[in-house]
């Protein structure tokens, strides 16, 4: 039976946890989905935990007719494992406090509720997502706003390099502006290896 939604465009083997492949996120299979994910008490950040399934297509109906914003869905061995959303900084609210670079590109990642638990996924989640964005020879630095007070998503990312430049003031929120570079990726990725 050939598979109804876009093939993969990306796809990355990491040991202990599968294939992870990122696709186009599709709205008429991902909206369901991702509207479990949204709506759960720890996706808070996301900012969607009261929407219904017909506002979070409205909300991904708005990425997609933007041309500068684009949704991806991950899949761990052909599942629905996490969202990814790749967006160009300067067409972005944060292109209003900070000055967009060439090669800058601004990325947001949410992880599925896990069916069950797998030791390092989260992290293998981020090193395909960083891996994928940086394999465009474009791309010289990831952008990245958390909300201030997500001490999780904070942690990661300086794990995998991000370097917390400042506290800024977006439309829905106080965030931590990050920046990592190629460079600095790649010495975190030998970092974490050498454990």
């Amino acid at each position: 039976m050939p598979r109804a939604l876009p093939e993969p465009i990306y796809r990355r083997f990491t040991a202990g946890v599968g294939t992870l492949t990122l696709r186009p996120f599709n709205l008429t299979v991902d909206v369901p989905t991702l509207h479990s994910w949204v709506t759960q008490p720890y996706a808070q950040y996301w900012g969607l935990l009261t929407a219904t399934v017909d506002e979070v297509r409205a909300e991904y109906e708005r990425i997609q007719r933007t041309g500068y914003h684009q949704a991806l869905i991950g899949e761990q061995d052909g599942r629905p494992a996490f969202l990814m959303e790749r967006y160009e900084p300067a067409c972005d609210p944060v292109g209003d406090v900070y000055r967009p670079a060439p090669g800058d590109v601004g990325m947001h990642v949410l992880v599925a509720p896990p069916v069950q638990r797998v030791h390092g996924f989260t992290g293998a989640v981020f090193e395909t997502v960083l891996d994928y964005l940086f394999s465009d020879p474009a791309i010289d630095r990831v952008v990245v706003e958390p909300d201030v007070r997500n001490t999780k998503i904070q942690d990661l990312n300086q794990r995998m390099g991000f370097r917390k430049h400042s506290i800024v003031t977006l439309p829905d929120k106080q965030a931590w502006l990050s920046f990592c570079t190629r460079d600095q990726y790649a010495e975190a990725t030998r970092m974490n290896e050498a454990g």
